[in-house]
C-alpha cells in the first residue's frame, strides 16, 4: 500500500505523508553538487485532512427491522 501524497508547503511537490510529517525529499530543479541536501519542507509536520473517514454515519437512521442487540 502506498503513503498518501500531499503537497510540501516549501516546494510545493507531492510528497508522501507518513507518521504524519512530509516524507524526506530533494528540492526542486538539479543538482548542482554532488551534495545531498533536503528540502526545508522535509520531516515538517502534515496538516491533518478535513474530513476524518467515518466507519458510518451517525446522522442517518438506523434500517427498518433492525433491533438491539442487548
Amino acid at each position: 500500500m502506498s503513503a498518501p501524497r500531499r503537497t510540501c508547503p516549501v516546494c510545493s511537490r507531492e510528497i508522501a505523508v507518513v507518521g504524519g510529517r512530509y516524507a524526506r525529499h530533494d528540492p526542486p530543479g538539479r543538482r548542482v553538487s554532488y551534495d545531498l541536501i533536503s528540502c526545508p519542507g522535509s520531516r515538517r509536520s502534515a496538516p491533518l485532512l478535513s474530513t476524518q473517514p467515518r466507519l458510518f454515519d451517525p446522522e442517518k437512521p438506523d434500517m427498518e427491522g433492525q433491533g438491539q442487540l442487548f
